[in-house]
């Protein structure tokens, strides 16, 4: 895994697994993708939680694994005890799908303002700061669809048009044919 890392650009000094979720082919044992949760304490020995280094590798993008990896992260954060975690990152349209929401700098607790200049510094000079409350995490049904069929083989899947892909809310409905649009 750490020649994954590398590979794919992240710093990660202090490489520890079990803080790691990670995406396997479950046929091959390949790894498809990972992630980090990372614990920073501020002075007063408070803790805040950073999800971070989320990757999938190229051969399994577009399948759902990144979305997998995300919710997993969410899920042991949660346990942990976690109410909020945030994440520093250039591509926050990704993470806002499943509730992140962008936040002003000054919102971040001090490790991760902290972390937030050596991530720009050395990785991602367009990181901004997200903050996802953990209850309010929400898993797109699409995406949902994608990883449970993202071990079938390609010329076997033809991807399920969704209600959402046409731009009609399922939950207003009121039948086959209606947009929810008056």
């Amino acid at each position: 895994m750490l020649d994954r890392i590398e590979e794919l650009g992240f710093e990660d000094p202090a490489f520890r697994s079990r803080d790691y979720v990670i995406a396997l082919d479950e046929e091959t044992g390949q790894k498809a993708g990972f992630g980090r949760y990372r614990i920073h304490k501020d002075d007063a020995g408070v803790e805040s939680c950073e999800l971070t280094a989320i990757a999938v590798l190229p051969e399994w993008r577009n399948e759902g694994v990144g979305a997998h990896v995300v919710e997993r992260l969410v899920e042991k954060t949660r346990d942990m005890g976690f109410e909020e975690v945030y994440a520093l990152t250039g591509t926050a349209g990704y993470l806002v799908q499943f509730g992140f929401e962008t936040i002003p700098e000054d919102e971040l607790p001090g490790p991760l303002r902290e972390r937030l200049e050596t991530v720009r510094g050395r990785v991602d000079p367009d990181a901004t700061p997200l903050r996802l409350r953990v209850a309010d995490f929400e898993m797109p049904r699409r995406l949902r669809e994608r990883f449970k069929h993202a071990a079938e083989g390609e010329e076997e899947r033809v991807p399920e048009e969704t209600p959402e892909d046409f731009g009609i809310d399922p939950e207003s409905a009121t039948y086959k044919y209606d947009t929810g649009r008056h």
